[in-house]
């Protein structure tokens, strides 16, 4: 896939899916800006990506700061000149617990980082995208939000509502030349290994396996693609064949 003079964001890139996806958008020429809390963890990603040849941004930014994210996003522009590609990945999901035992504080956490996060950085961006009639916005979702699995509700809630927010706005700008897209993994390899095609055996898919970084990362590429122009409002899962939950 071909990304030259492209300009992408990577929510969540120091590690995992966000990773692999920074790897992919860089051996197809993209700009790149990539975010997350961990910036020790971007400045290696940096480092690594500097074979490509690509100009890399990166940021230390708690997404739901919607002032933080602002800041990101204009400094983005200001110095890439424009934003054609949005991934929005970074999120928490490591809680198990009955839906009456979950903290509501954690209910309002993953709100904010899950949700208000894909809200903050898609206001930063869609203004430009519309000027320019050209936009590739994809969220990253999960199958929790597709199923809903047990002891994860509010997860379960937080992946729902950006795929049913992701489904809407891209009615409303599919005629501006902006797509908006999910993709929701299923079971993926832990994020904590530095290799992007790791994978391990899981009963959870038919396949019966986790599925890696990077293949997740290649469907989010595309969909970031001039490849996938007919591509919009659709939830693509990666998953495996999953066992439903």
């Amino acid at each position: 896939m071909i990304f030259n003079e492209k300009v992408a964001i990577v929510t969540g890139a120091a590690m995992g899916i966000g990773y692999g996806c920074a790897l992919k958008f860089s051996e197809g020429g993209a700009k790149l800006a990539l975010v997350d809390i961990n910036y020790e963890k971007l400045v290696e990603v940096k480092k690594e990506l500097a074979k490509y040849g690509n100009e890399v941004l990166i940021y230390k930014c708690d997404v739901s700061d919607e002032t933080g994210v602002k800041e990101v996003v204009d400094d983005v522009i200001a110095k890439f000149g424009k934003v054609d590609i949005l991934v929005n990945n970074a999120a928490i999901w490591r809680n198990w617990s009955k839906f009456e035992e979950t903290p509501i504080d954690l209910w309002k956490k993953m709100i904010d980082i899950n949700v208000m996060s894909v809200v903050y950085f898609t206001n930063g961006v869609l203004p430009g995208m519309k000027e320019r009639n050209y936009g590739k916005i994809i969220n990253v979702c999960s199958v929790a939000g597709v199923y809903g699995n047990a002891n994860m509700a509010c997860y379960s809630a937080t992946k729902a509502a950006v795929v049913a927010m992701t489904k809407a706005l891209a009615k409303e700008v599919a005629h501006l030349g902006i797509t908006a897209n999910c993709v929701s993994p299923g079971s993926v390899s832990p994020a904590e290994n530095p290799d992007p095609y790791f994978t391990q055996k899981s009963d959870l898919a038919f396949m019966n396996r986790t599925g890696s970084d990077m293949e997740n990362a290649n469907v989010i590429c595309f969909l970031a693609s001039d490849e996938a122009s007919y591509v919009s409002c659709q939830n693509i899962q990666v998953d495996g064949c999953r066992r439903k939950q």
